[in-house]
């Protein structure tokens, strides 16, 4: 048979985290995968993108909302959902705010889906990791380094155990284009470790998220410069990030205030709000070293999971 007495033997119970999210200003914890809680949190959302209140309760338009929530949740979670530790599932992603509101359109308020496909939630964003560091003598690496995709090529070579990149796929196949595909030749890329200097201070700095790291090291530049902010505040500070190359439309962390939103929408800008602190806007890392003073900085952005570790700090290897 598939399973042996080991497999019986070896299992122990777990202790987990709760995932969440939020239904109308309350935090709504589940168990997470590999049970099916998931799936009720991913209604939560959809059902978050309607106006149940107004149809009240057991009115067939509330009935119906709440139906093809159901099968969009759980197309999700039967295609998606298994056991964690084997496989990997984009829990972040079907859980995003964004995610539900871009499944709540496949909801038709005057009749019923009987065909309901899994959608793609986005991936956890793993492709990309960016580091600094200065020691005590003012030496400072920017460093940043990505596969592209996930898994890159998703080819891994004989018996090494990585997996190769995939930034060939930004070439161009328009064979008049400057950026277009042939050998011996580098493509477009994203990855773009930063620094700045003026007079005894320098800062190397990076913030990961493909097409808007640039977007994101000119908001950070900003931030230091004009509007006089410390590092930790500059990356924290809450960013735009638009991942088009045409249109009017942009991610907006939501910590804008309403009202700056909707002056942005007054001159024409077709403004998305993403969570507070959202992975759709990159996170990153910086170093400061002021020669003046001796005195080095560190800051770690709170949207992802570095930390800012001083040289002397236990966390330093040995």
């Amino acid at each position: 048979g598939t399973l042996s007495l080991a497999d019986l033997r070896e299992f122990s119970s777990v202790w987990v985290e709760p995932i969440s999210t939020t239904y109308r200003g309350w935090s709504v914890y589940e168990i997470p995968p590999n049970g099916q809680g998931i799936a009720a949190l991913m209604m939560l959302n959809l059902m978050e993108t309607l106006p149940l209140a107004e149809y009240g309760p057991h009115s067939a338009a509330a009935l119906h909302a709440m139906i093809e929530a159901k099968k969009l949740a759980y197309a999700d979670m039967l295609r998606y959902v298994a056991d964690p530790k084997v496989s990997r599932v984009p829990t972040a992603g079907l859980l995003s705010k964004h995610y539900a509101r871009e499944r709540a359109r496949l909801i038709d308020p005057e009749r019923a889906n009987s065909q309901v496909a899994p959608g793609q939630p986005p991936a956890a964003s793993t492709d990309t990791t960016y580091l600094c560091a200065v020691d005590r003598h003012g030496n400072m690496v920017s460093l940043i380094q990505s596969n592209y995709h996930s898994f890159g090529s998703g080819l891994t070579p004989d018996e090494t155990g990585f997996a190769l990149q995939n930034r060939g796929g930004l070439f161009s196949v328009d064979p008049a284009h400057p950026n277009a595909l042939a050998g011996r030749k580098r493509p477009l890329h994203t990855i773009i470790p930063g620094f700045m200097a003026k007079g005894q201070v320098r800062i190397a700095f990076g913030i990961m998220g493909g097409w808007n790291q640039s977007q994101a090291h000119a908001q950070f530049v900003a931030n230091l410069v004009d509007f006089q902010m410390n590092l930790q505040a500059a990356l924290e500070a809450a960013r735009f990030t638009k991942l088009t190359f045409g249109g009017n439309d942009v991610r907006i962390e939501s910590r804008v205030p309403v009202e700056v939103r909707t002056a942005l929408e007054a001159k024409g800008h077709l403004v998305r709000v993403v969570a507070p602190f959202a992975d759709d806007v990159g996170g990153g890392q910086a170093v400061m070293r002021d020669f003046a003073t001796g005195v080095n900085f560190g800051a770690s952005d709170p949207r992802k999971d570095g930390a800012a570790v001083p040289e002397s700090a236990p966390l330093r290897a040995p």
